[in-house]
Parts: structure tokens; C-alpha cells; sequence
């Protein structure tokens, strides 16, 4: 007798247990090969999507704010079909907030929850 163990062929570990879910689609990335924001046909500045970032810049958030994020993550691969990083979703909202304080300056939201502290 035979002492290997049979293991089950990787058709039979990878198959469909119940209905197929949802197609995700990844979110098309925008490559930025200068270090200057870039800009799209309106004009606005967009986020630099999946590159190689030379930069790197640690934040420190609160669980309940991570636990938001990941569950607006989810949330954006469950009701819309996008998927994208932790990382991808900061660089996009950052680039909201900053394009919104561009355009409205004082009168921005950045500037009035940052002077309500």
C-alpha cells in the first residue's frame, strides 16, 4: 500500500459551489509619467492611478475610519462593480479634495472642516 496522499485535482478545489456573482471589473488606471497631477480634457486633475509611486507617505487613521474605508471599498465592488485598492480609493479622494479647494479656496469644504477643529 501506498503511504502518498492523494490530493484532489485543482478543477475540483477551484469549482463553482453555488451562482456566478456579480462580474467585477477592475477600475482603468491612468498612467502618470511626470511627476506633475494629470490632467484630463476638462482640465481637471486627476489622481495617478496604479504606477510605480517613487513617494511614499505614512497616515495614521482611527479603526472606525479604516473600518469605513474598507466597508466604502467593499461597498464599491458590491453595488457598482469596481475594484479598487485602499490605496486607490485614498489617491482618488484626495484628488477630490484638493481639485474642490483649487476651485473654491476659502470657500472650500477642506477649509471649513479644518477650521471647525
Amino acid at each position: 500500500m501506498s503511504r502518498r496522499v492523494s490530493l484532489p485535482a485543482a478543477d475540483d478545489l477551484f469549482r463553482p459551489t453555488d451562482e456566478p456573482a456579480k462580474p467585477v471589473r477592475a477600475v482603468p488606471d491612468r498612467a502618470a509619467d511626470t511627476a506633475e497631477p494629470e490632467v484630463d480634457e476638462s482640465g481637471r486633475r486627476r489622481p495617478s492611478g496604479r504606477v510605480r509611486h517613487d513617494e511614499k507617505m505614512t497616515v495614521y487613521v482611527t479603526a472606525a475610519e479604516l473600518l469605513h474605508l474598507e466597508q466604502t471599498r467593499l461597498s464599491l465592488r458590491a453595488q457598482h462593480g469596481l475594484a479598487v485598492d485602499r490605496g486607490r480609493l485614498v489617491r482618488e479622494a484626495l484628488a477630490l479634495v484638493l481639485e474642490e479647494f483649487e476651485a473654491h479656496g476659502d470657500e472650500s469644504a477642506l477649509v471649513r472642516r479644518l477650521t471647525e477643529e
